[in-house]
Order: C-alpha cells, then structure tokens, then sequence
C-alpha cells in the first residue's frame, strides 16, 4: 500500500515556474515507477511525465518536454516535477501515481495509486 500527497501548486503568471513535489509513504517507494498526470476542466486525464524506479529513465509528453523536469529522491521518498516556462493551456489538476514497476507507463489505468491533486493554476 502506498499512500501519495502532492504540495506546490498554485497560481502563477505565465511564464513562470513551479514545482511540484508528491510524498509517499511505505518502505517499498524505490520499487515503483512514478508518474505526473494532469485534468483540467471537462477534459480527460492525461499523461504528464514519469520515472522510472530507479530514476534513470524519465519519460514526457511532447506538450510539456523541454519545459517539465521529473526526478525523485528515494531516500525521501519524494518525486517532484519542476515545471518552467508555465502556459495558460498548463492550468489543471495535477496528480502523482505509483505503479509496482520497473518502467512506468503513459496510461492512468496502469498506476495503482493516486494523490489528491494539487491545482495548478497559469494566469495570461
């Protein structure tokens, strides 16, 4: 059982940069794979970033890569997702998740747990 808290959102102007930090409990965090997700209004969930357990594989979707950093700390227990360059179309809900694998995938339905969300909010 893993439980997740996601901290760090907020409203920013864009432009600007925030980072995002999810805390996990549990001994086991260094075996599962993390992943970002976002949902904005009336939209459907969607895939962010992810890490792998070991954090030597990162993964992004084409709308935030060069923009959105993914990394985690084991030892903490924490994965954080820095986020620069923020643009209005970034505004939503943002969720951390957990998988029991080694490679983390791009599809909510393969994570096994997830925070509460933060929301994230980029003024024009």
């Amino acid at each position: 059982q893993v439980q997740l808290v996601e901290s760090g959102g907020g409203l920013v102007q864009a432009g600007g940069s925030l980072q995002l930090s999810c805390a996990a409990s549990g001994r086991t965090f260094s075996r599962y794979a993390m992943g970002w997700f976002r949902q904005a209004p009336g939209k459907e969930r969607e895939f962010v970033a992810a890490i792998s357990w070991s954090g030597g594989s990162t993964y992004y979707a084409d709308s935030v890569k060069g923009r959105f950093t993914i990394s985690r700390d084991n030892a903490k227990n924490t994965v954080y997702l820095q986020m620069n360059s923020l643009k209005p179309e970034d505004t939503a809900v943002y969720y951390c998740a957990a998988a029991p694998r080694v490679v983390p995938g791009k599809q909510w339905y393969e994570y096994d747990y997830w925070g509460q969300g933060t929301q994230v909010t980029v003024s024009s």
